[in-house]
């Protein structure tokens, strides 16, 4: 379900009204920015090659890997087309190569069916994504959340989330899977978008200013 002004406005005043922590952040925050990637195979690439590097790296192999698929655009057909030797010259790691071939092949061949996966309910995306070797719970939630819109994804595994719930919340330690849930439970129905504010919560603090349009980089 694409995100929609009056989807956003009613998760606002849901949240406002069973959280007055999450309302202080919101008021803090701003606005609810978030933009949909609509190109679904480029989201789930620029996930794996961000896997475990630094958003700087991440970014530049991204600008090389389209600079190698030119006159093509990012596709599974492009990423087909080129050898593994010429991934690997962009930066990109064997095993992170074998991803990239793995989700390539899964869009050719129609096992991972891109096209039809936002009429899929939540668990059932989820559990169709992470068939693909490299994709785990937390990436496909990203993309449910990023490329599909859906409104109540709670990244419970997000190192970020977690952190700004114990902030937030005041909590000694980073709050476990059992802790973190019974905090959301509030958000729901819109999870998505309260964890978004949680991301917030960070930049808020040093320029309240910053639109966190895009997560992750």
């Amino acid at each position: 379900m694409p995100l929609k002004s009056e989807h956003i406005d009613a998760a606002l005043v849901h949240l406002c009204q069973v959280d007055s922590i999450m309302s202080d952040l919101i008021r803090k925050a701003g606005p609810f920015t978030l933009k949909l990637n609509r190109n679904r195979f480029g989201m789930l690439v620029r996930s794996i090659l961000s896997q475990q590097i630094s958003t700087t790296a991440a970014r530049a192999i991204r600008l090389r890997l389209d600079q190698l698929l030119l006159p093509d655009k990012l596709s599974a057909e492009a990423i087909a087309n080129v050898t593994d030797e010429q991934l690997r010259a962009v930066g990109l790691s064997g095993q992170k190569v074998s991803y990239l071939r793995d989700l390539s092949a899964r869009v050719l061949d129609n096992r991972l069916r891109l096209d039809r996966i936002g009429r899929m309910n939540d668990e059932a995306a989820i559990e169709h994504l992470i068939q693909v070797h490299g994709i785990g719970r937390w990436t496909a939630q990203m993309f449910l959340i990023f490329s599909l819109g859906r409104l109540d994804i709670f990244p419970h595994d997000d190192l970020t989330v977690r952190s700004s719930i114990r902030e937030l919340y005041g909590l000694e330690e980073l709050p476990d899977k059992q802790t973190s849930h019974e905090i959301a439970q509030l958000w729901s129905p819109y999870r998505s978008v309260a964890s978004w504010y949680c991301w917030r919560l960070i930049e808020v603090k040093k320029d309240p200013t910053f639109a966190a349009s895009q997560y992750p980089a």
